[in-house]
């Protein structure tokens, strides 16, 4: 049975509500969103904070805030190399690159020795002589801290819609060579990156889409989209390798919501998908699905509709953000079995989900999820390293239980 939490983690709160959540580096959360174009008073644009762990609790310090006028930001992605870090941003029928400058500032700051300080030729400390006067020893601390700087690149066009056309997701390969974008038109436009050049427009859809991912080899692109259609892509021909389908329970129509790849150990990957039945209240369930090769090989119901979706960078856990109780959940990814569960983490239903890179500097954390949603609050929720028996103790139950066996078995005559 997962632990159960009735508390989220707050870690900052902003003045706009929050549409997107990507993770910057191992260290810095970027979220975006805002109140649309209409003259509300309420921004539109993007906040960089950067997360600390004390061993006990996880804290964000805001580092940057970046504004973009009267246009809403509904999705994004980032990528970065050796070289460069990019973000891409859905702002109504278009798409906006950014150059995203980081640079490496010190700040020195005084901390107070009480009288001790180090001596460069002894191991032991002494007393300083200022002590015996009255006063404490200061010494400097210089610590190393980014600065990040936005700068607009070109913007496209992205979605062509008659009606009202809108980017509703973008997605960048982990080669950075590719990048996806699928709107209100239907159609999933693959363009190479950071050129932004046109490479294929993918008929996919005949809704408009609700998300889109690259296979962890660049190879492939994953759609699903309002028609109910879940489709995988090979990128360099353009064509169907898998349609998804799986057998609803009987009188229940339901929907593909949100898809990501993971990493599979050894080689390979495997998909991930949500499904929401399309009526039935709040008393309906989800679905999580992982798909190998195009057939599910697990499942898992969901106590109601799910909003977001999210699988770790090495492919071991997958988060999952609700609907109507704005919960969020952490399974393991292989299994499918709910490891932690945050009952209400947010007041309205989450717009994203990210999972922290895996990496030794958070302790005893084995995973953390961070949250979004529209009530403007950044929320993380960690999963301490689950109990496990030592190996001597292993050791010492199996030799009981092969002797109790051997007992048992010559009692009877065997």
């Amino acid at each position: 049975m997962a632990p159960t939490r009735k508390t989220e983690g707050l870690l900052a709160r902003v003045n706009f509500p929050l549409y997107t959540l990507q993770m910057l580096t191992s260290r810095h959360v970027l979220v975006g969103g805002g109140g649309g174009s209409a003259k509300t008073g309420v921004a539109n644009g993007f906040e960089i904070f950067e997360l600390s762990y004390d061993g006990t609790r996880f804290s964000a310090e805001e580092v940057i805030r970046h504004e973009t006028g009267p246009k809403v930001v509904m999705n994004s992605a980032c990528y970065s190399d050796k070289k460069s870090t990019f973000l891409v941003a859905g702002q109504e029928s278009h798409c906006q690159l950014y150059r995203v400058g980081i640079t490496v500032e010190k700040e020195v700051s005084e901390e107070p020795t009480n009288g001790i300080v180090e001596s460069s030729n002894l191991r032991n400390r002494k007393p300083s002589k200022n002590l015996q006067n009255g006063f404490n020893e200061v010494k400097n601390i210089v610590k190393k801290k980014l600065a990040f700087k936005f700068n607009c690149g070109d913007s496209i066009q992205s979605d062509f819609s008659e009606k009202e056309p809108c980017q509703r997701v973008v997605t960048i390969s982990r080669c950075g060579g590719w990048m996806a974008t699928g709107g209100t038109d239907g159609v999933v436009r693959v363009w190479s990156f950071p050129g932004l050049r046109l490479i294929r427009a993918l008929k996919a859809h005949t809704k408009e889409l609700d998300d889109l991912h690259f296979s962890p080899d660049s190879k492939q692109v994953a759609s699903v989209a309002k028609d109910g259609q879940a489709i995988i892509w090979e990128l360099k021909s353009g064509k169907q390798v898998h349609k998804l389908d799986w057998t609803h329970p009987a009188g229940i129509k339901y929907l593909f919501k949100k898809c990501r790849f993971g990493v599979m150990e050894g080689k390979g990957c495997r998909l991930f998908t949500t499904v929401n039945p399309v009526a039935g209240g709040k008393d309906a369930q989800g679905w999580i699905h992982a798909w190998d090769d195009g057939h599910i090989s697990k499942s898992t119901s969901v106590s109601e509709p799910t909003s977001a979706l999210a699988v770790r960078d090495d492919g071991i856990f997958i988060a999952i953000g609700t609907m109507f109780t704005g919960s969020v959940s952490i399974y393991i990814a292989f299994s499918l079995q709910r490891v932690l569960h945050v009952e209400g983490a947010h007041s309205m239903f989450v717009t994203g989900v990210e999972l922290l890179p895996c990496s030794s500097s958070w302790g005893a954390i084995e995973a953390a999820a961070l949250s979004i949603s529209v009530d403007n609050r950044v929320c993380i929720h960690s999963l301490p390293f689950r109990k496990t028996l030592p190996p001597w103790l292993v050791i010492i139950i199996i030799m009981i239980t092969l002797l109790f066996t051997f007992v048992l078995c010559s009692s009877i005559g065997l």
